[in-house]
């Protein structure tokens, strides 16, 4: 419905020609979830028919995409785009090519530190002062979060303040902000009542419009009456076109078309189930086991993307949804985490907040416990998730929780590449051995500091489908491993580097 509303109402491909050459673009987004896809599908669009607009830079938080061609991957284009600054980058691998390749200038910034960054730039600050990067790879001190050589300018440097180091995230201008919502009313507000997240969309909103930019949103469904003011997630006062999505184009995530699960209330009494339609391998299954013992009645909990996704079922399994609290970086606080190309959403959540909110949380120390993947470990406790020879990932939101949760664990196998093992009555066999070293003598790079750690007295473990290790403040300590496996032949043979051993006791498997 249309008749009274506002003139704003507009096509796709009117709402994209307003954005002009060398513009800065952000774009709201959590993989799938919140993500304008018909947005960014006209504008890749508008580009290939007139090759306008051009030389523009990408800034994003939460990275979006599917790991082929939807999402930002739309926008991967030589002169399209000149520069990406960006949070995550690992399913919008064309982005990632183009950064590999030297096309563009690139660089890889904390998720939650671009979400607080928005706010910044919407409030005339210089940038967003932080701790959260120091002695990683986005720490001035090494590559300041470049990706490449042509990316020269210095966006993150150190500063000192009460007798602190921290890093100062430079503002910068939005030109154009592109989001996404459930609905408009007939002021031009935004709703998000049946998005999976909220996202970045009042910070993103408010950055461009005192930047003298302007905001595109598209939005299922346009209502002809005002909605409850507390409903409003983005005034439209801040909004100046809205575009009308077709349902193909405005699935709630990329994985699901809409599922009511993500924003509908809990029954206190009936705590959310398992998927049955997700069944862990043997070996992410043992770390899932594992992993969740470590789970502390009453906690505040982020279980991260890829294989600390399974603690999730195996805590509903074990009916310890109703015992801890989980939450995602992108705003969801209780429920059951999806995952997958759903990952960001939660079934039957207690609270969904704004994303940059949550880092707040978060990087103040709220977060009793975390689980994130490991790709690379080394002796010095470093962990690697973000680059790969000819491949980049980058870190999400991965160095907010790393550096900031009281108690950590990594996740990950110990090798990786053809793994095959199995597990009878308690004993654990490795059947093939994975052709990829995890446990090396030097991370390619730093997204975890474990000499950062130490000084912080972070408690930090380290658990893989045979061992388990504990950061000391002397180095990795092996402290416990899997029945049926030999020291020497299963494990130290498969390692780059020695780790203390003193006493090791059985892993429960």
């Amino acid at each position: 419905m249309t008749a009274g509303f506002p003139r704003r109402v507009c096509s796709a491909a009117d709402a994209v020609a307003l954005i002009p050459d060398n513009a800065t673009v952000a774009c709201s987004g959590f993989i799938g979830a919140g993500h304008p896809e018909l947005l960014t599908c006209e504008l890749e669009h508008r580009f290939l028919q007139t090759g306008t607009p051009s030389e523009l830079t990408l800034v994003y938080a939460a990275g979006q995409g599917d790991g082929h061609s939807r999402g930002l991957n739309r926008l991967a284009h030589k002169r399209l785009l000149k520069r990406v600054i960006g949070g995550h980058w690992g399913l919008a691998p064309r982005l990632g090519e183009l950064a590999l390749n030297g096309d563009i200038e690139a660089w890889n910034l904390p998720q939650g530190v671009i979400c607080q960054l928005f706010r910044d730039i919407a409030a005339g600050r210089p940038g967003c002062i932080s701790r959260i990067g120091i002695g990683t790879f986005i720490d001035p001190l090494h590559d300041g979060g470049r990706l490449n050589s042509r990316s020269t300018e210095q966006l993150v440097e150190r500063v000192t303040l009460a007798g602190q180091t921290w890093l100062l995230y430079r503002a910068f201008p939005i030109h154009v902000a592109l989001l996404r919502a459930t609905a408009a009313d007939c002021c031009g507000n935004l709703l998000m009542d049946q998005e999976a997240v909220i996202g970045d969309v009042l910070g993103l909103a408010q950055a461009a419009r005192n930047s003298g930019g302007i905001v595109l949103a598209q939005v299922q469904s346009l209502l002809d009456k005002p909605a409850p003011p507390q409903h409003v997630k983005v005034p439209g006062k801040l909004v100046d076109r809205i575009v009308l999505a077709p349902p193909e184009a405005h699935w709630q995530t990329f994985a699901e078309s809409c599922n009511p699960d993500y924003f509908s209330p809990a029954d206190p009494l009936l705590p959310p189930l398992p998927d049955p339609n997700e069944s862990l391998e043997p070996a992410r299954r043992i770390i899932a086991e594992r992993a969740c013992l470590e789970l502390r009645p009453g906690s505040i909990c982020n279980l991260g993307i890829g294989l600390p996704e399974g603690i999730a079922t195996v805590a509903a399994e074990r009916g310890l949804l109703q015992q801890v609290t989980l939450t995602l970086e992108s705003g969801p606080i209780g429920g059951l985490p999806a995952g997958g190309l759903s990952f960001g959403a939660a079934r039957f959540p207690e609270a969904v907040i704004d994303s940059a909110a949550q880092f707040d949380f978060y990087d103040g120390g709220g977060l009793d416990f975390a689980a994130l993947g490991a790709a690379e470990v080394d002796a010095c406790g470093n962990v690697n998730v973000s680059r790969f020879k000819h491949r980049f990932a980058g870190v999400g939101g991965f160095v907010n929780i790393s550096q900031s949760a009281r108690r950590l664990v990594f996740c990950g196998t110990l090798t990786a590449g053809g793994l095959r093992l199995q597990r009878h009555n308690g004993r654990l066999q490795i059947q093939q051995e994975g052709s990829i070293r995890k446990f090396v003598r030097h991370v390619e790079q730093i997204s975890f500091s474990g000499l950062q750690a130490r000084q912080q007295a972070q408690d930090v473990m380290y658990i893989t489908e045979r061992a388990v290790f504990r950061l000391q403040p002397d180095g990795l300590e092996l402290l416990e491993l899997a029945p049926g496996l030999e020291l020497e032949r299963d494990l130290l043979s498969q390692m780059d580097f020695r780790p203390i051993i003193r006493s090791v006791s059985p892993m429960p498997i």
